[in-house]
């Protein structure tokens, strides 16, 4: 059975959704103590979060960078907030989706199964683990991992994304909608300097290893793996 963590500091919206979810037989837990939602997190392991912006102490900003640091679960921004940048923030720290207050619950239900099926349904990962390598760059999607001459660095979803789709396609070109649409449900209110942002801090995690150039820009088109490195080298 799915579980479901809602936090919202509002305890009618909280319980409305709870008993609006549970009806389609999900497993749902309300965090009460917003001082410490990761230990409910730690304790309740949900496979989903519904995660409100304004919350008591610290922000859902705040809470969806720390579960990123430890977990992939999709996480549902729900929020009053309507401003565009407040939903490329939530996106931008780690965020799968945004649903605006007042909602429908059919729609937080859509959502729901839409980022369950992405992340444990026909597109969930196998057994065995993946791991996609280009001449010694080894990504583990799964773990957001990427390794290089024997050193590892932890990588945010969106930035594990690009780096799937870009190896994937290695040596053809990803498409700049391919990606957009890989990384982000909804691109009503996504721009085109969104995906640069993301771009320019996957080249940010790959000068760490001391790879220089290694994601090419092919103008108008999208950008391509370029193999700027040897196999053997070591950082």
């Amino acid at each position: 059975m799915y579980k479901i963590l809602i936090i919202e500091d509002d305890t009618k919206i909280a319980d409305h959704l709870k008993n609006y979810i549970t009806k389609y037989g999900y497993d749902v837990a309300i965090v009460s103590e917003f001082d410490h939602v990761m230990d409910d997190f730690h304790q309740y392991r949900p496979s989903l979060v519904l995660l409100d912006i304004n919350l008591p102490s610290f922000d859902g900003y705040y809470w969806c960078r720390q579960i990123r640091k430890e977990s992939i679960c999709p996480v549902i921004f729900i929020s009053a907030r309507i401003g565009e940048m407040d939903q490329v923030m939530a996106l931008e720290n780690g965020g799968d989706d945004f649903i605006m207050k007042p909602f429908h619950p059919e729609i937080v239900m859509a959502k729901i199964r839409s980022q369950l099926r992405r992340a444990y349904g026909e597109y969930a990962i196998q057994a065995e683990e993946r791991v996609l390598e280009l001449e010694g760059l080894r990504l583990f999607p799964e773990r957001m991992e990427l390794s290089f001459a024997e050193n590892t660095i932890t990588l945010t979803k969106k930035e594990a994304d690009i780096l799937e789709s870009l190896l994937e396609r290695y040596p053809r070109v990803a498409g700049r909608e391919d990606l957009l649409e890989k990384l982000w449900d909804d691109l009503s209110y996504v721009d085109e300097n969104t995906l640069n942002v993301n771009i320019t801090r996957v080249r940010k995690k790959l000068e760490l290893f001391g790879i220089q150039g290694a994601i090419e820009t092919v103008r108008g088109v999208g950008y391509r793996m370029h193999v700027t490195w040897s196999k053997d080298e070591q950082k």
